[in-house]
């Protein structure tokens, strides 16, 4: 499994660059970086239901967004280098603390690795297993997947191939998410819940309102519509960009807050597709709901 790191084909990037010497495009080598192992009691309510989410934070990314609220741990890489065989007891020590789930937070360049440690822990897991992406995947990462992850959490950012150039530097990004969401949710197949209305099993799309940019999420929402089943995907539509100070002046557009004409347009125009999920409040638009990396439980 560790050999995909000598040409490293992890994500859509395909850098081939060999991690087991020095640093893919994500900005990882082959050992795996993480700044915080915690309970995370904001995600949507079926994944943050009871106690919150045992989320594990990776360091680096695949995609480097302009206005990344994790910029410390996507772009610094801020964290600290862990084994896989620590990286498997954090897992079990969440559990035993009683997290909802075990959340993986920008996995994509450590797959290997959480597959590693998942070997040695899965059969003494008895929550869910959450991948929580940019969406920005592989189908062929994805299938590696197949009975590890029990649910898929992945954004949907953009639809426009302009957009995702300028921000992401990925013009392929819609074509590729939605290629890799649809090979999600086949794996996982529908919804499941607990008694406690917290999920099991399924897939929650996440698309997080821009400023000026309402249409393009527009459009997110009809293929989502037309794409995907109320048996197997909820979807998240997200009021919590906030224009960090190091947004540079080329992105003038993104330097302020979604208003609620262009978040509601949004939500209203999924209702209008029939689209389940969920909304956000215009409060979670705050620097205080981004989580502090200070490598509590790592």
């Amino acid at each position: 499994m560790m050999t995909l790191m000598n040409k490293c084909t992890l994500c859509p990037r395909r850098c081939g660059a060999d991690r087991t010497k020095s640093v893919g495009f994500c900005g990882a080598g082959s050992k795996v970086i993480a700044a915080r192992a915690s309970f995370h009691k904001w995600e949507e309510p079926c994944i943050s239901y009871k106690n919150g989410a045992g989320t594990v934070f990776f360091s680096g990314c695949s995609l480097h967004c302009c206005f990344c609220q994790n910029e410390q741990i996507s772009n610094k890489l801020f964290g600290r280098e862990i084994t896989d065989d620590e990286l498997a007891d954090i897992f079990l020590r969440l559990q035993e603390k009683g997290a909802d789930n075990i959340d993986l937070v920008t996995p994509t360049h450590f797959v290997p690795n959480i597959i590693n440690a998942l070997d040695k822990v899965k059969h003494r897991l008895v929550i869910p297993v959450v991948y929580n992406c940019g969406g920005y995947e592989l189908t062929e990462t994805i299938d590696m997947l197949k009975g590890y992850i029990d649910i898929y959490l992945p954004d949907i950012k953009y639809f426009s191939p302009e957009i995702s150039a300028k921000y992401s530097h990925a013009p392929d990004y819609f074509e590729t998410a939605s290629k890799a969401v649809i090979a999600m949710t086949e794996q996982v197949g529908e919804l499941s819940y607990n008694d406690e209305c917290g999920l099991l099993k399924g897939t929650v799309i996440r698309h997080m309102v821009l400023p000026s940019h309402r249409h393009d999420s527009m459009k997110i929402m009809k293929w989502i519509a037309e794409n995907t089943s109320h048996d197997n995907v909820l979807v998240s539509i997200m009021n919590q960009y906030t224009p960090f100070d190091f947004i540079s002046d080329e992105y003038s557009e993104l330097k302020r807050r979604v208003t609620k004409m262009e978040y509601n347009s949004v939500v209203n125009y999924a209702a209008e597709l029939g689209i389940n999920g969920f909304t956000q409040q215009k409060s979670s638009a705050s620097e205080e709901y981004v989580p502090k990396f200070d490598l509590s439980g790592i």
